[in-house]
């Protein structure tokens, strides 16, 4: 057995034994706090085994491509995430650490989106980009896409990741005919200073 094959198994039993120590957290009625905790401890250790898993896809053979249809994202995201960039001036390994309200954020942006409340999303968006878009437009955005490819039916993964000072989310999202990819950028003050949506053909 390599050693990239004893660290997975070891990825592996924390999975298992933080999932029995949230599983025994119900069965004995503890107190609630003892089940966050239990459930916050899961959510880490099943990172950990997904970062296992992608960096053994990867070793495999696997593309960045395949990587991201697996995890209903672009190859972009998913590198993003789950690469091991080095950076080409000092050799060093590049660290992103996003801070840590990112994911809900940019979950709450994106179910305003997707619902159609576009007055409520102008105030998300910084002062260039509400210069530059109306509800009206948006709507009209949204409306081509429902007309390309069906009813809308949700999204993937919301998995922020760092660009420079900015926090850079993309996600799918699934209509009843089709994809698309919404592209949200965010400033250092939480606003949004980039917005792209557009078909994915051919994922």
């Amino acid at each position: 057995m390599d050693g990239s094959s004893g660290a997975d198994d070891s990825v592996a039993l924390r999975v298992a034994d933080t999932a029995r120590r949230l599983i025994e957290t119900f069965d004995r009625a503890a107190p609630p706090g003892d089940a966050v905790a239990a459930a916050r401890e899961l959510s880490a250790a099943a990172e950990a085994a997904l970062q296992a898993a992608v960096d053994r896809a990867r070793t495999a053979g696997q593309s960045w491509r395949d990587i991201g249809e697996v995890l209903g994202t672009s190859r972009q995201a998913a590198f993003q995430r789950f690469g091991h960039p080095v950076d080409p001036r000092t050799g060093e390994p590049m660290t992103r650490t996003v801070p840590g309200d990112a994911v809900a954020r940019a979950t709450e942006f994106i179910g305003r989106f997707t619902a159609g409340r576009w007055e409520e999303l102008l105030d998300d968006l910084g002062d260039v980009m509400r210069e530059r878009h109306d509800p009206d437009r948006l709507a009209g955005g949204w409306a081509q896409l429902v007309g390309m490819f069906g009813n809308y039916q949700g999204f993937g993964a919301v998995n922020p990741v760092l660009a420079g000072d900015d926090i850079m989310v993309d996600v799918r999202l699934e209509f009843e005919a089709g994809e698309a990819m919404l592209l949200v950028r965010f400033d250092r003050d939480g606003k949004v200073a980039g917005l792209r949506l557009h078909p994915s053909y051919g994922r």
